[in-house]
């Protein structure tokens, strides 16, 4: 079982660093990211999270709503 992080900015202004450093600080072994409009709904770390993802895996979020702002891809 894997501890898995996803993490997603808005804007160029805006910096993953704090999201990446508290899910590293959480265990997780392995961070995907994004850096686009969560209105946006082609995310393609969010895709590349639930492509990795095994059963008995944990995905973590800093903030559930930085994963959830878009439907997830078919």
């Amino acid at each position: 079982m894997a501890v898995i992080g996803y993490v997603r900015v808005s804007t160029d202004h805006q910096s993953l660093e704090a999201q990446h450093d508290a899910l590293t600080a959480a265990g997780c072994e392995r961070i995907f990211t994004d850096k686009l409009s969560g209105a946006r709904e082609d995310r393609p770390g969010l895709v590349a999270v639930l492509d990795y993802v095994r059963a008995g895996d944990t995905v973590t979020v800093v903030a559930l709503d930085l994963a959830s702002a878009a439907p997830c891809p078919p």
